[in-house]
């Protein structure tokens, strides 16, 4: 039978455990938007010297594994003399920027390229009108190639939004009490396996849910432009298909 005074006594730590996990993905998944926007514009560029380093940083991060590069973080840095005897070392000394800063680093990599690609599917015609009424290259990005990409980009952010937000549980490896570290120390003091993983669970999917929904508004207004488009494709072949029976 399910202890459900464990449950309830233990709520207070699993409310505190979500503002802790709530912050940490906040806080990375803005960090990697903010970064992988102008990366994803040196990623596509025609020049190797930049689009190179771009690609070098984002194959080796999508390479490895997200525990291994926070463990590198938060273990490995510490020692290196230069970060302990500068002042980076207040940083890096501390989990919650180590977290963050493995987090951040991680999930740049992924909507870079994930923006990338969103770039390079561009159709070529919205960049010739662009072109014929005399576009700077900075305006062609600002008002035509990056917001197109973005909206078109939502499917695929959203994924990594939510595999985000399923990741930060690696952060009570770091000494963070995220929902994880909580639903362990419930079961370390109690012995209950359903009340304590069960109970993160919920929360886990709750979670998932919520940003799954946010994401599906966001789509179904963002891409609303390329429904009509569909609409309009699939009515012309139906009537196409009809003058031809």
């Amino acid at each position: 039978m399910i202890d459900w005074s464990i449950i309830a006594g233990s709520l207070p730590d699993f409310l505190a455990g979500l503002k802790v996990t709530l912050g940490l993905l906040a806080i990375s998944l803005a960090t990697g938007l903010l970064l992988s926007v102008p990366l994803a514009v040196a990623r596509v560029s025609s020049n190797p010297w930049v689009s190179r380093p771009v690609w070098l940083y984002t194959y080796v991060i999508r390479g490895t594994p997200l525990l291994v590069q926070l463990f590198i973080v938060y273990y490995g840095f510490a020692q290196i003399d230069f970060v302990r005897h500068s002042a980076l070392w207040d940083l890096f000394k501390n989990a919650w920027f180590c977290a963050w800063f493995a987090f951040a680093l991680n999930t740049t990599a992924y909507t870079t390229e994930i923006i990338a690609g969103a770039l390079k599917a561009t159709p070529h015609g919205e960049i010739e009108a662009a072109r014929s009424v005399g576009m700077s290259s900075f305006s062609l990005y600002a008002r035509i190639l990056l917001p197109s990409a973005l909206r078109r980009a939502l499917p695929q952010y959203g994924n990594e939004a939510v595999g985000m937000m399923h990741a930060t549980a690696i952060a009570s490896t770091v000494t963070l009490v995220d929902l994880t570290r909580v639903a362990r120390d419930v079961y370390a003091n109690h012995l209950v396996t359903v009340e304590a993983f069960g109970t993160v669970a919920i929360f886990y999917f709750v979670l998932t849910f919520a940003l799954v929904g946010l994401f599906k508004v966001a789509e179904h207004y963002g891409l609303r432009h390329l429904r009509a488009q569909t609409e309009r494709s699939t009515v012309a072949i139906s009537g196409a298909e009809m003058k031809t029976k």
